[in-house]
């Protein structure tokens, strides 16, 4: 691990982050952290222990003087998003995060950084083994899978923390205090079809849409950033108007938190109609990239010839109906909330699409912090891919944070905020994220949540990025925090 990361300031966060990011740590794959962790709390001579699921939780009493305080939990994911650019060579089931300065900025060789949540793992690390840092009776929670389905939160089992605040360290703005976040549900259409043999008067074409930035599925969804998949099918929607196209393969996205970056296509094209494909494409193309070029100034959207071994291809009246579906499922923000303004309150993000061997998959992420809402967006698109005669699965429902104005932990986080930022008041809000507060709470209801962290850009991405300076702004919070958990009543 590169050196000049374990030199940065605050040591204690830093180091802890190196030494986290140097084990593999897919979601549903948590197996060698869970180990990791385990093993740091038993060398510290904390009670740690795993619960059925893989949740860790790590036990370390009070500090002198600070006995009469609340107990608190500090909460964070073991689990990071995998992403990578197509040209990177990187096994994440082998290898640690190759991670670099950038100015004020740690950033990562091609690949996502794992700052969400892995800074907020370090932070609790480095409070377990601080010999100097005063804090209350104290319960580190590290839940596993919580990017692709918070099955470590809603598996952990009432009566099990005895916390009665809990401090998430899984915000992604400094200057942001969390009181509320979105739920979320996956929702899956797929179709089998029998594929049907292309004549030899087709030519095989690769497309391929590139270079966008991705994001966080809730987080960035607001900003209009590009969606590989809706994009693709956008074009092929335009040169199927004109073109005898048939489609062999779509394989574009990955996992559903992600703003799909990429898409590739392979389409057979009647010998006839390849000039006019071309002058579709480059048409289209030019109009996709001038009302993107604002955003996404790296696009690219290429084809060229191949000679593709699969000569199969949809069945014609399947190709129709799926560029249709695709083209009518929403895809963005679909509501804005009324209660707390430039608050995204519903959207869509579709994720993965995926055409290939005789399959149609459709994968989506559809989040909001009003369950009604969450549920009329779900019927628009089951609504949508049900006329095309998909399967419909519903998976992953987990359910939204609503904002408590009167928790006690929060007017702590606002002041202490104040006093270490010359009187600057934080903003308190909620997010259009999934965060774990809303699934704890099921199980402890009567525990005051928060949530905070430092500045982390591009999540979920391999532009993923942590702010060197503001993690130390970070820390010195967290420090005052912990001094400040009010007393027992």
């Amino acid at each position: 691990m590169n050196s000049e990361i374990r030199n940065l300031q605050p040591k204690d966060i830093w180091n802890h982050f190196a030494d986290l990011n140097a084990v593999p740590r897919a979601s549903k794959k948590e197996e060698q952290v869970i180990a990791f962790m385990v093993n740091f709390g038993k060398q510290l001579n904390l009670e740690t222990i795993v619960d059925e699921v893989g949740n860790v939780i790590i036990r370390k009493p009070a500090t002198a003087g600070m006995e009469g305080r609340k107990p608190i939990v500090m909460q964070s994911h073991l689990d990071m998003v995998h992403q990578k650019n197509n040209e990177t060579d990187f096994d994440f089931d082998t290898q640690g995060i190759d991670m670099f300065v950038d100015g004020d900025w740690v950033k990562a060789k091609g690949t996502t950084l794992g700052a969400d949540n892995g800074l907020g793992v370090a932070t609790i690390m480095a409070v377990l083994a601080s010999n100097n840092i005063a804090h209350p009776d104290l319960e580190a929670l590290f839940t596993i899978d919580e990017e692709t389905g918070m099955t470590g939160a809603m598996g952990l089992k009432g009566g099990l923390l005895k916390g009665e605040i809990l401090l998430n360290l899984d915000t992604e703005e400094d200057d942001e205090i969390g009181v509320g976040c979105a739920g979320g549900i996956d929702v899956t259409a797929t179709k089998s079809y029998e594929a049907e043999s292309i004549s030899d008067n087709s030519t095989c074409f690769e497309i391929k849409v590139s270079g966008l930035q991705g994001g966080h599925s809730g987080m960035d969804i607001h900003k209009g950033l590009g969606n590989a998949n809706k994009i693709m099918n956008r074009i092929l929607f335009e040169v199927s108007k004109s073109c005898q196209i048939r489609i062999s393969i779509i394989d574009g996205g990955s996992l559903r938190n992600a703003i799909p970056r990429e898409s590739t296509a392979e389409i057979f094209i009647a010998k006839q109609d390849i000039d006019t494909f071309k002058s579709i494409f480059d048409t289209v193309t030019i109009d996709i990239i001038k009302e993107f070029k604002l955003i996404e100034n790296e696009i690219k959207l290429n084809y060229q010839f191949i000679d593709s071994e699969i000569k199969k291809v949809l069945p014609i009246a399947i190709q129709n109906q799926l560029l249709k579906a695709i083209y009518a499922a929403h895809n963005g923000v679909y509501k804005m909330s009324l209660a707390i303004p430039d608050l995204v309150e519903t959207s869509n993000n579709i994720a993965r699409v995926l055409v290939k061997e005789d399959q149609i998959h459709v994968g989506c992420l559809t989040r909001s912090s009003v369950e009604s809402s969450k549920q009329d967006l779900v019927n628009n698109l089951k609504s949508t891919f049900e006329l095309m005669g998909c399967e419909i699965k519903l998976s992953g429902d987990y359910p939204g944070w609503a904002p408590n104005r009167d928790s006690e932990i929060l007017d702590v986080l606002v002041t202490q905020y104040g006093k270490l930022n010359s009187g600057e008041k934080p903003h308190v809000s909620a997010c259009h994220a999934g965060l774990e507060c809303g699934i704890l709470g099921q199980n402890y209801p009567n525990m005051d949540m928060i949530s905070f962290g430092p500045n982390i850009k591009g999540a979920h991405s391999p532009d993923e990025r942590a702010q060197i300076s503001s993690v130390q702004k970070y820390w010195t919070f967290v420090i005052e925090i912990l001094k400040h958990i009010p007393h027992k009543t």
